[in-house]
């Protein structure tokens, strides 16, 4: 089946055709700066070159036709007919409590996204643009979405509550939900394929590092803790967001500096993590190189980086009584093998033993453990968009077996 992978944001539409018989991207490409005249629209068609269009682009209807139309160009494009796009699968960032699974979209669906907006104000509304985007160009093609927070929906009531009275919880839902659950997915299958074990009877902590960052715990095939929390503030550090902390500290700062909430919230959000404390960059590339030049604020940020992983690893391995697999993920988990090491050095008490060699010279999926490690440790680049593709493909044959005929009503 022909998938057309979304993801779209406020000002950005990231996409995908993917091929889930052949498991391969036919095309990708992103549309940049929606609402600008100054609109950037770049493609690439597998084994062919990038291409760059630039234009203006008013909002996401415009761009998703873009898309469209270059996917269906005869010197760019990857098929010659629309109804060549069997369907849509669209990244949703929060499911919420209603939806433990991705689900074909429909009037209720949307209803149900709609609702979920106050969880996530800054992702579901574009999320729905691009939904409502795709809707009207391939009004006949089954859509479907995948949520981030489905994967963690089966973490038991000991680990998504917090310390706040229940009544809270109940009246707004406040409680952890956890996010990047694809990407958590996919690597935590592979591993389990590369070790050619059963992923049922595996215990695997899964580490997505980039600018965003968050760990699992996978307990034979489940979710059961996860660092990012009601928002994606929680946790990690990570490239801006500060990650766990005192709650008074915000409180006290907002005092001292007569910070509106939306103020604290870009603080939060926007100018802590590595970027708060380095003072150099978000990015953890920059924070390196700093760290060579001897830079104590880069070094002291990179170091609380590593050690907040360092700490969830040992929580985690206690939590599912025992640990089986490690897996390093995301822009910084799969290409910083500094990030990789400090992680795991004197660890092997919990038997994490690391390969330096492996572990400085990787390519692809590999084991970067040594041969006496008794916790497999693994590098795996994750593959958010065929997860997306692959639940969307199964639930439209689902409903094709059910009904004959799938229609977005």
């Amino acid at each position: 089946m022909k998938i057309l992978v979304l993801n779209c944001g406020s000002s950005s539409i990231k996409y995908q055709f993917i091929d889930t018989h052949e498991k391969v991207t036919l095309a990708k490409g992103q549309v940049e700066r929606i609402g600008m005249s100054s609109a950037v629209l770049t493609h690439q068609p597998h084994g062919k070159e990038k291409i760059r269009i630039v234009g203006e682009i008013l909002d996401h209807t415009i761009a998703i036709e873009y898309v469209i139309a270059v996917l269906l160009s005869p010197n760019h494009g990857v098929i010659k007919d629309k109804n060549e796009i069997e369907a849509v699968g669209h990244r949703v960032v929060h499911g919420g409590e209603t939806f433990s699974g991705s689900v074909l979209i429909t009037n209720q669906v949307m209803s149900a996204l709609k609702e979920n907006i106050e969880l996530a104000p800054l992702h579901n509304p574009p999320n729905i643009k691009g939904i409502e985007a795709a809707k009207k160009h391939l009004p006949n093609t089954p859509q479907c979405g995948v949520f981030d927070t489905s994967f963690h929906s089966k973490m038991p009531p000991k680990a998504y509550l917090y310390g706040i009275p229940y009544e809270l919880y109940k009246k707004y839902k406040i409680r952890r939900y956890g996010f990047h659950g694809t990407s958590h997915r996919y690597v935590a299958l592979r591993a389990a394929e590369m070790l050619n074990k059963p992923y049922e009877k595996l215990k695997i902590i899964t580490a997505h590092l980039g600018n965003g960052c968050s760990m699992a715990a996978i307990d034979q095939g489940i979710s059961v803790d996860t660092t990012m929390g009601f928002t994606p503030l929680e946790g990690l550090i990570m490239g801006t967001r500060s990650g766990d902390m005192d709650p008074s500290v915000i409180l006290y700062v907002m005092g001292k500096e007569g910070l509106t909430l939306s103020e604290a919230n870009t603080l939060m959000n926007k100018h802590s993590g590595l970027i708060g404390l380095s003072g150099e960059s978000s990015d953890m590339r920059e924070i390196e190189e700093a760290v060579e030049q001897n830079v104590k604020r880069a070094k002291n940020a990179f170091e609380v980086f590593c050690y907040r992983i360092k700490k969830y690893v040992g929580a985690y391995t206690a939590a599912m009584g025992g640990l089986d697999a490690l897996v390093f993920t995301g822009g910084i988990g799969e290409n910083s093998c500094k990030v990789r090491k400090l992680v795991c050095d004197n660890m092997n008490y919990l038997g994490i033993e690391l390969d330096d060699s492996l572990n400085e010279n990787v390519k692809g999926e590999t084991l970067i453990s040594t041969n006496k490690s008794k916790v497999a440790v693994l590098r795996i680049p994750t593959n958010e968009e065929l997860v997306i593709a692959l639940d969307t493909e199964q639930i439209v044959l689902e409903q094709r077996k059910s009904t004959g005929e799938v229609k977005f009503n």
